[in-house]
């Protein structure tokens, strides 16, 4: 899976999110995507409907998921809010 996520898509949809949502225990969500980063700011993250994105230093990331059609339809998410 790696390389398969464009980190500047990824850091849009976190923007879009973080400007349109609406604030939650630890960041803002919109449109059924949380977002928030940790206290220094170096890891940021989105998830939502079982699925969590973690976007760290240098572009790497890690997913969690259960199973793959909700990854899929998670990205599909973070796709649609990078636009």
């Amino acid at each position: 899976m790696k390389n398969q996520l464009d980190p500047t898509k990824v850091l849009h949809a976190f923007e879009r999110v973080m400007e349109r949502g609406t604030p939650t225990e630890y960041g803002k969500i919109y449109d059924g995507v949380e977002a928030f980063s940790d206290y220094d700011g170096y890891n940021l993250y989105l998830r939502g409907n079982g699925v969590e994105l973690k976007v760290g230093f240098h572009n790497t990331y890690h997913l969690e998921y259960d199973q793959e059609h909700l990854r899929d339809s998670f990205l599909k998410k973070v796709a649609q809010l990078s636009k």
